[in-house]
């Protein structure tokens, strides 16, 4: 048997064959428990009908999933980082399972958005930890397989949306609530435990062969997680303007949703791009430059559309915004694994990445807030670009410390 094929750590090597089939599993994971993240969207309408409620009030359900997969994020990296990435993701699964059978079983709103709570929690263990745990089995291309894990989510977006829709219209939305559930616990067990075969006993939670940090900051790990986690904050309160608002600034501007649902497409395909391409750049140029041209690319977006408004360049700046902004948030996770020890990666990583999540909640909530006080879109544009030059303040001193860190040596 090949010595990459070896369920000892002591044998693993990074960047191998292994590595890549690791990598494989773990993406198709996260491509199917990320369905918690996105068929709220798609049910929002039935329910709000079924029970009666506002848009608003079934609004909570999404913000719900939100804080879920935020604090998940950090509550299933700490598992990780203890016990391994293969425990985590075995409670996530029963926690996906059991709350979209818990989901379907609902007979009152407040029920259904406590229980988005839980299902955002379940799909946490395929974002922030998956990512961190994919940086310990590369070095080389490490840029490159945090960006594929976390297009995981994209891809998620892009094919579970029409079958949950699908699946809604023809059978209705409890069941199929219910055949998420099976589907889910299914196949994500299936490929778990292939991911266990190839990892072997003892190495899926040993780390004790995977890269040390190449990066000195000279600042504590607490010093630099709080320094991240504003400048996540910062940057998806500038990333969800046009996330979250576009398809009602398209029906304000008279082009009607559809057009905007476009839009958000187009930014989603885009941003599989953008991710995937980031990798790349940081393998070569390390993740704190990759995060500094994609905070700076993406303040350039929104500018944009500060002065455009026709439908061709709406869905030209969406195209960019999209192919911008789509490697910004894996670039965090590649920046604490260049700079922080392996025992602590994934609770690093989940803290930056629910910081991300308050930015976005924040950040759509009051993008809303400034268009009812001021009847446009405008300002609200202009506070995602303050917020992003924050961001770009941040990263900047990163980069310096940075400079004068390698001038000595």
């Amino acid at each position: 048997m090949s010595s990459h094929f070896s369920p000892t750590a002591d044998r693993f090597v990074p960047d191998s064959r292994q590595a890549w089939l690791r990598l494989v599993v773990a993406v198709l994971i996260a491509a199917v428990g990320a369905v918690g993240m996105w068929s709220v969207v798609v049910v929002m309408p039935v329910v709000q009908a079924e029970f009666a409620a506002t848009r608003g009030a079934v609004s909570l359900a999404a913000t719900a999933i939100f804080f879920g997969f935020g604090l998940g994020g950090v509550i299933m990296g700490k598992i990780t980082d203890r016990v391994g990435i293969i425990p985590a993701m075995a409670i996530s699964i029963a926690l996906l399972s059991a709350s979209y059978v818990l989901a379907g079983l609902s007979t009152a709103l407040w029920q259904f958005i406590a229980i988005s709570f839980l299902m955002g929690l379940g799909a946490s263990a395929t974002f922030a930890p998956l990512m961190a745990e994919a940086s310990h089995w590369f070095e080389r291309y490490r840029g490159l397989a945090v960006t594929i894990v976390a297009s995981g989510n994209y891809i998620a977006g892009t094919f579970w949306p029409p079958l949950v829709n699908w699946g809604t219209q023809a059978h209705g939305w409890r069941a199929t609530h219910f055949a998420i559930a099976v589907v889910c616990g299914v196949l994500m067990t299936i490929l778990l435990l292939v991911l266990r075969q190839i990892m072997g006993g003892a190495a899926a939670h040993d780390h004790s062969n995977a890269p040390a940090p190449r990066v000195d900051l000279n600042l504590s790990t607490n010093t630099l997680t709080v320094l991240l986690c504003i400048a996540s904050i910062a940057c998806c309160v500038a990333m969800s303007m046009p996330q979250v608002h576009i398809v009602s600034y398209c029906g304000d501007l008279g082009y009607g949703p559809a057009r905007g649902a476009e839009m958000l497409s187009l930014m989603m395909a885009f941003g599989i791009v953008s991710r995937i391409g980031s990798g790349f750049i940081a393998d070569r140029f390390g993740g704190m430059v990759t995060l500094m041209i994609g905070s700076v690319a993406q303040a350039v977006a929104l500018f944009f559309y500060l002065f455009f408004t026709s439908l061709p360049s709406l869905y030209l700046i969406s195209a960019m915004f999209g192919l911008f902004q789509g490697g910004i948030v894996p670039s965090y996770a590649i920046i604490v694994r260049e700079t922080m020890p392996a025992n602590e990666a994934a609770t690093r990583v989940g803290i930056v990445i629910f910081a991300s999540v308050i930015g976005m909640s924040f950040g759509g909530w009051v993008s809303g807030v400034i268009f009812d006080l001021t009847g446009s879109y405008a300002a609200a544009f202009a506070n995602g670009f303050a917020w992003n030059l924050l961001n770009i303040v941040i990263v900047l001193m990163l980069l310096m410390r940075k400079r004068q860190q390698l001038v000595p040596a």
